[in-house]
């Protein structure tokens, strides 16, 4: 007798432990760690589905109180046990319920109706077809009849469609040939393909010197059965697109799968333009652009074997290959890869595991690597590949840094300084493409009123409401709710006429491009230019042939396009993201204005970088303007060191919400004593304390940050928190979560 340990899954009940069945004897042989099951649960035994996590061979209990599955789940996508460990793995690591994982690593659990392909096709004789044209040739009114036949005799099947355009037969008639056992209607599933024919390329591109020993090199681990991880590191534009190829080429040739994750579905266009190119129709994509039929319909080739190479963000790593033998991360260190919805993993560390679940390798890729990456990378733990220079001998961009305060003192108030503006000018009047880099979008950052100072807030949030220009006319817009309401002409609180538009974002730029350079065709990237299908193949197929000369965006611009075009790139506020609050304000500046400064004479011409700033002298501004990854990880790795954050140690948020400001203040306050009644040596805690954003959406936000040099204490402390809740009935509603090493404030 087998007994099979089954999670429920229930979306409405707080129920998150495994529950024991006996397997039936007819079903020994199907069911297997993964599958759905259909289960008689409760008092009333309600048929509900769960996953199979594990099979035992001995019952936890008495055998009379066990139940028995009741049988598969039909319409179920069926997973592989690697899958559902996996999601044991994120719920242990990240402090997430096991439903909440397996809904995170099987997206699409419920089959989407198919796409169906019918023909019709003769199975009567020649000679009694024949018989029945000659039939229905002499009558009126079975002229039609006649020329299906006609038709299918010389063809002998023929799609449905076609067969009735053609005929003009009606449904009622090719049924009747049905009935009368003369044609048959066949019916085959067509899968969804969202990837065009990008063509083949014509010559395979040859790796330099640096190119081919780090692709060989991976190789080699690969042929070892090692199972590492690498991390490609490589100035912008250093071709490491090209090393993945040359080895994903390998692990084709084994026979194994490929999954490439990007950090943004805009990255998507380019990416697989140039892996559909060198591997042709075996290379897929999946993001949240796609409909629920084609997400579907992707996860099927990929099990069946029609695709091989799964590009996409987080959720690609979900993609249930049965043979995975290479993950790659390409710009390993964007946020993009660390979900903000719980559980809050990060696609890196889940990707690792994915891998040794599987046999497999990962590669990471970047010009700016994680400053965690690279700690590993140093510390042995992760393989290191450089590429420090250009591919085909391409010099890095001329970076010239601006100091907006000295343009202030000159009299010049505009967005664009007085070098942007004349590099501008020179770069159209020679034909050549600009990028234009803001770190925000919308039209301002904020309004407020400049008599009594009071910034327009939203009423649910506190934030204050970012201005947006809209052919109906300007909104005020709550970028956490989507709140919004028309731009007042007075204030709200005093009455007064004298409403101040401060900061800037997307649309000022494009506007103040319009009135400096009104022959210039400029496109604008960011949000809310993509929020429909094919907005970002539309904007950036349409750069990328020559149709526009600007391009101005958000950071979805500056993350791995490579446009041959561009020779001048404009950081329009460098400052903005330099004083967050939080530990990696820093990275992420250095990063976003290597990254964006990388985008510059990628092509035969060399490019010009401008940061404007105001701040010159600060150490990630002129790191960047550099690309001195060393000079800025060395600075950075100090001050980390010094303060105990990750990488130097590990570190935990604890977020705890509820519509009841009082009782989430209360809650917060008796967990941070409890925690620090555990007396746990080296535990940090910061807090308790609100939220930096203490308001969303009517619910009010508190946060506790600890630090601990060894992450399993965490952990642990994190399990002993789950258990205090559950154990309190006042807390059973509360929204607890669990972020581990956070990448952002609170």
């Amino acid at each position: 007798m087998l007994f099979a340990n089954v999670i429920v899954d229930i979306s409405l009940e707080k129920l998150d432990k495994t529950f024991q069945y006996i397997i039936p004897e007819t079903m020994e042989s199907i069911v297997k760690v993964g599958c759905r099951v259909l289960i008689p649960f409760g008092k009333g035994d309600r048929q509900m589905s769960g996953y199979v996590i594990e099979i035992a061979d001995k019952p936890c209990m008495d055998l009379t109180k066990l139940k028995e599955i009741k049988g598969m789940s039909e319409k179920s996508v069926m997973i592989e046990s690697q899958l559902i460990s996996l999601a044991w793995f994120i719920k242990e690591t990240y402090g997430s319920t096991m439903n909440k994982a397996l809904k995170t690593v099987i997206p699409i659990k419920q089959s989407v109706k198919g796409k169906e392909k019918k023909y019709l096709r003769l199975i009567v004789t020649d000679e009694e077809a024949h018989s029945l044209y000659e039939k229905y040739h002499h009558r009126m009114n079975t002229k039609g009849r006649a020329i299906l036949l006609y038709e299918l005799m010389n063809g002998k099947s023929m799609e449905y469609e076609i067969a009735r355009q053609k005929t003009g037969v009606s449904d009622q008639v090719i049924r009747s040939l049905e009935k009368q056992n003369i044609i048959e209607i066949g019916r085959s599933t067509v899968y969804r393909n969202p990837v065009g024919d990008f063509g083949k390329e014509t010559e395979k591109i040859r790796l330099n010197d640096e190119q081919q020993k780090a692709a060989d090199n991976i190789i080699e681990d690969l042929d070892r059965g090692k199972g590492s991880t690498h991390l490609v590191f490589g100035v912008t534009g250093s071709g490491k697109t090209e090393v993945y190829m040359e080895v994903i080429e390998h692990v084709l040739a084994a026979g194994k799968d490929i999954i490439v994750l990007i950090p943004e579905i805009s990255l998507t266009f380019q990416t697989i333009k140039r892996f559909y190119r060198r591997f042709g129709d075996i290379v897929s994509i999946i993001n949240s652009k796609l409909s629920q039929g084609e997400k579907y319909d992707q996860f099927e080739r990929a099990k069946n074997g029609e695709v091989k190479i799964m590009i996409g963000p987080r959720s690609a790593l979900f993609t249930p290959f049965q043979n995975l033998g290479l993950i790659i991360i390409d710009e390993e260190h964007e946020g993009a890869y660390k979900s903000d919805m719980v559980p809050k993993y990060h696609a890196r560390e889940v990707a690792i595991e994915r891998a040794r679940l599987a046999g497999a390798n990962v590669i990471l890729g970047s010009a700016t690597p994680a400053v965690s990456t690279y700690y590993k990378a140093l510390k042995g733990e992760y393989q290191l590949h450089q590429l420090p220079g250009r591919a085909n001998q391409r010099s890095l961009p001329h970076v010239d840094i601006v100091d907006m305060r000295e343009e202030l003192e000159s009299g010049n108030r505009d967005i664009f300084s007085n070098r942007l503006k004349k590099l501008m000018e020179d770069r159209l009047a020679k034909n050549e493409q600009i990028m234009l880099f803001m770190n925000r979008r919308g039209y301002s950052s904020f309004v407020s009123c400049r008599k009594c100072g009071e910034a327009i807030k939203c009423p649910h949030c506190d934030v204050s409401l970012t201005l947006h220009k809209k052919r109906a006319g300007d909104r005020l817009v709550c970028h956490y709710c989507g709140y919004s309401i028309e731009m007042p002409k007075f204030c709200p609180k005093c009455e007064s006429k004298y409403i101040g538009r401060f900061g800037m974002g997307t649309e000022q730029i494009e506007e103040k491009i319009s009135q400096l350079f009104p022959e210039a065709k400029t496109l604008r990237m960011d949000f809310d230019t993509t929020r429909a299908k094919g907005d970002y193949e539309r904007i950036l197929s349409s750069f990328c042939n020559r149709e526009a000369d600007i391009l101005v965006g958000t950071q979805m611009i500056v993350k791995g396009h490579d446009f041959s075009g561009v020779t001048l790139v404009g950081i329009i506020a460098a400052d903005l993201s330099l004083f967050g609050a939080d530990y990696m304000a820093g990275e992420r500046t250095f990063q976003l204005l290597t990254q964006a400064a990388g985008r510059a004479g990628r092509g035969d011409k060399e490019g010009t970088v401008v940061i404007q700033t105001y701040n010159p002298d600060h150490v990630c501004i002129k790191t960047a303007a550099s690309q001195n990854y060393e000079a800025f990880y060395n600075n950075e790795i100090g001050y980390r060191m010094l303060m105990s954050y990750p990488p130097a140690g590990g570190m935990m948020a604890i977020l705890i919400s509820d519509k009841n400001e009082d009782f989430a203040g209360r809650v917060t306050n008796d967990l941070a004593v409890r925690i620090e009644k555990t007396n746990i040596e080296g535990l940090h805690l910061v807090g308790p304390t609100k939220a930096a954003v203490s308001k969303i959406n009517d619910i009010y936000r508190n946060v506790i940050y600890l630090k601990h040099v060894d992450e399993k204490i965490l952990i642990k402390v994190k399990n002993a928190i789950v258990k205090y809740i559950e154990m309190v009935p006042e807390y059973k509603d509360l929204s607890i979560q669990f972020d581990f090493n956070p990448m952002w404030s609170y």
